[in-house]
């Protein structure tokens, strides 16, 4: 009829609508949440982030040491593989101006995981690198104890090629994740 207001859909319809949106939205993070999960089935420990290294260079100068650190370790085929990586940078003058710009490639470790622990938190990650700057050297064992969280985090690295010097790590950015093994 000429004059007649339309009306817009029923209420059901436009309930239906949403719900069904809803539901296809709730259905699709179950499934990418689902994939997530089923890649991580393997998954000891990784993390990434910029580190400080508690008491820098150590004693007599104690000059400060930052790192970008970054690892992954997930059990394959039986065994354990995973990479690690961490690059320690300190400033060219221990003090005054430029002391706080870190430009000198202190050490660089390069290496493949071949081991790993957990106990609740912290995991041990064990291996062989490549090492240059302070320890340097090829296929040095290395022992990388992390313990999970983030900013306020703290790891261990211990080199062979150094072995009375371990570096006490301190998370400064970033974050450590270490999935329950049980």
């Amino acid at each position: 009829m000429p004059g007649q207001l339309r009306s817009s859909p029923p209420v059901t319809v436009r309930v239906l609508a949403v719900v069904s949106l809803v539901l296809a939205m709730l259905l699709t993070t179950r499934t990418a949440l689902g994939r997530d999960s089923d890649n991580d089935n393997g998954q000891i420990a990784r993390g990434a982030g910029t580190t400080i290294i508690h008491g820098g260079t150590g004693s007599p100068n104690f000059v400060p040491v930052i790192t970008t650190i970054a690892f992954h370790a997930e059990r394959s085929g039986g065994g354990i593989t995973g990479e690690f990586e961490c690059l320690a940078l300190a400033p060219e003058p221990a003090s005054g101006p430029g002391s706080g710009q870190f430009t000198v490639n202190a050490m660089y470790v390069v290496g493949k995981v071949t081991g790993a622990s957990v106990h609740e938190d912290t995991a041990t990650l064990t291996g062989i690198a490549d090492i240059t700057g302070l320890g340097a050297g090829t296929n040095v064992s290395f022992t990388f104890v992390v313990h999970k969280g983030g900013p306020g985090s703290a790891a261990v690295l211990t080199v062979n090629s150094l072995p009375t010097l371990p570096f006490h790590e301190i998370l400064v950015q970033g974050a450590f994740q270490v999935n329950d093994q049980k």
